[in-house]
């Protein structure tokens, strides 16, 4: 690791307000190195971060935050503007339990203004902020950094619509690398690099913000913003002239300056990566080689893509989506095999959707790659386009239930609630990778529903994997252990940790019986009726937030009249609070999702025992 001198010097920005330039480029330097160190040691998200260490440098210097304010776009390319706001004590703490965020977040530091995660956010909550400040007669600069990836979501055009007709001042630096997490589609990347071709093309000194020779404007010019650029995004110099100009402007109104930047910048490694070291695990910082780890089983994720090439070997019909995702739903393998039947829309979930029910509509079998989380973004597009029309969209949702590093923002909580409320819908969760492989071959083959199968991240089980999935009956679940006096229902994942609960109860006499829902609608209402006569106690198991599955277990039994029966019900779901990052088996623990958790709900519903004595029993036992 190189000298950090001038980075040592730097707790908080104010402590480089007098650095000249010369010393601005050996911090922005000392801070590359830092960052690089950092990640080697906790992974994370680096590539997005060093391309923005000039520009994180700058901004600090031009502006006077927190008063000022900055709000980066999704957030993961934060570290250098982490470490220099008065959490580089805390850095390495960063993605894990107990640390930072891996995310800007508002109650971490008043320097982050505004939580981000996720895309296209920046420029309406900075907007936001804006016309606040103006009616409350305050004068504070707002600055909102999005990159050329998170401008392929719709959102971000509605605010720059918006921004364009309000007037107010706002200051939007467009991040243009020419990746998100793949490299950026749509044509708006071919404007980008038109724009930027032009002033090459005129040699335009971009400090000077000089007309273009051709009168064209920008689209962002035609939007109502003021446009500056291109701006070299690795020069210190320039990017501190180019913001003390657009900061000291005395016309309103809102400027985008747009700046050119190398995600990865500065680590060779990084540089020649397909995915320029987006997201990272632990690694040599010489090589940039990660430790080499024995991959025996499979992720979910690889058993979901395997399965959807096999299917679509076999029916022409099947095409996939990805909302910018590709390596991480999966689908970048699928498009190598079948690139004119794959599609990356951006990030663009909402779009996504409705393109998707449009080409079920039109006779083919769209599959809709998207993690739980950021398909709630499209919550309005599955109602209206899919579900009302009762079109055969099949969604594969990827990062169900605790997702570890990423934490509140990623977790995917919702979508057995979201999607469970809504008619037509089919909804399904894999025990393990062959189920998971069962459910990709049965929404193949569905045409009249639309149908979703939720499964986690990492890797799976280890269970045998058949060739191909086979079709399964539809509501139907699967009885795994047969027992008297209990019924474990398990929603998906769940499944293992019940099994390893049976064992333990049976070891105290108490007879139990362990299924597998497989659906949580329809529900298999013949199955969980004669559970609910022929068990003293039913407990739900999901990972998913209140709504869920339970919800559809408890409207079943209300209308068959168990309720009003000796059966005792229970339900287990995450917790009604959003959990920071933590490793994943932390998380399940923390929220009381775990086998031991399961052992001790049973005994305290059948011996009306408190779960806190329960546990204490059982560490006197062990101490015995």
């Amino acid at each position: 690791m190189s000298s950090s001198k001038l980075l040592n010097q730097v707790r908080f920005p104010k402590n480089l307000k007098s650095f000249n330039s010369s010393k601005l480029r050996q911090l922005a330097d000392e801070l590359r190195d830092e960052v690089i160190d950092v990640v080697s040691e906790t992974g994370g998200h680096l590539g997005a971060s060093l391309g923005v260490v000039e520009l994180t440098v700058a901004l600090h210097k031009v502006f006077d935050t927190p008063k000022d304010i900055i709000i980066w776009d999704v957030g993961h390319q934060a570290y250098p503007h982490k470490i220099i706001t008065g959490r580089r004590h805390r850095i390495r703490t960063i993605r894990k339990g107990g640390g930072l965020s891996g995310f800007t977040k508002r109650s971490e530091s008043e320097y982050d203004p505004f939580g981000t995660a996720h895309a296209s956010t920046s420029i309406s909550a900075g907007l936001g902020f804006s016309v606040a400040y103006n009616i409350q007669n305050q004068t504070r600069y707002v600055i909102a950094v999005i990159g050329d990836g998170a401008l392929t979501g719709g959102m971000a055009y509605e605010a720059i619509n918006h921004a364009g007709s309000l007037g107010y001042k706002i200051i939007v630096v467009l991040n243009d690398n020419k990746m998100s997490i793949a490299p950026p589609v749509g044509a708006l990347a071919n404007h980008l690099v038109e724009l930027a071709e032009e002033d090459k093309g005129n040699g335009k000194d971009s400090t000077k913000n000089k007309k273009r020779s051709d009168k064209r404007t920008s689209l962002f010019e035609q939007l109502g913003f003021k446009y500056n650029g291109t701006i070299d995004g690795h020069n210190v110099d320039d990017l501190v002239s180019e913001l003390e100009k657009v900061k000291s402007a005395e016309e309103d109104g809102p400027v985008l300056i747009h700046i050119l930047t190398e995600k990865g910048k500065g680590y060779k490694p990084a540089e020649e990566s397909a995915d320029k070291f987006h997201g990272v695990g632990q690694f040599d910082k010489r090589t940039g080689q990660a430790p080499t780890k024995l991959a025996n089983v499979p992720s979910f994720t690889k058993v979901f893509s395997d399965s959807l090439i096999k299917e679509a070997h076999l029916d022409s019909k099947i095409v996939g989506i990805t909302a910018a995702m590709p390596s991480g739903t999966g689908l970048n393998h699928f498009a190598k095999i079948f690139p004119e039947r794959t599609f990356d829309v951006g990030l663009a979930e909402q779009h996504g959707v409705t393109f998707a029910a449009g080409l079920a509509a039109g006779g083919v079998k769209p599959f809709v790659a998207i993690y739980s989380t950021f398909l709630q973004r499209a919550f309005d597009q599955i109602v209206h386009d899919v579900a009302i029309q009762n079109l055969p969209v099949r969604f594969a949702i990827d990062r169900a239930g605790y997702v570890g590093a990423d934490g509140q923002t990623h977790c995917g909580a919702f979508d057995v609630a979201y999607l469970g409320c809504l008619p037509n819908f089919i909804l399904m969760a894999p025990a393990d990778e062959a189920e998971l492989m069962h459910m990709v071959a049965t929404a193949a083959a569905m045409d009249d529903h639309p149908i979703a199968f939720r499964f986690p991240r990492g890797s799976g089980l280890g269970v045998e994997l058949p060739y191909r999935g086979e079709l399964l009956p539809i509501g139907k679940g699967r009885i795994l252990r047969e027992g008297t006096q209990v019924a474990l229902l398990s929603y998906g994942l769940p499944l293992e940790d019940c099994l390893i609960a049976s064992q333990t109860l049976e070891k105290l006499d108490v007879s139990t019986t362990v299924v597998d829902a497989r659906f949580a609608k329809p529900l298999d209402k013949e199955l969980i009726c004669y559970l609910a006569a022929h068990h003293e106690l039913m407990v739900t198991i999901e990972e998913g937030s209140i709504g869920g599955f339970a919800s559809q277990v408890l409207s079943l039994l209300s209308e068959n009249g168990f309720m009003d029966s000796s059966l005792k019900l229970r339900s287990m779901y995450m917790p009604d609070m959003f959990l920071d990052q933590d490793k994943p088996e932390l998380q399940r623990e923390y929220a009381g999702l775990n086998h031991t958790n399961i052992v001790e709900k049973v005994l305290s519903s059948l011996r009306d025992t408190s779960e806190h004595n329960f546990l204490d029993s059982l560490v006197i036992s062990r101490v015995e």
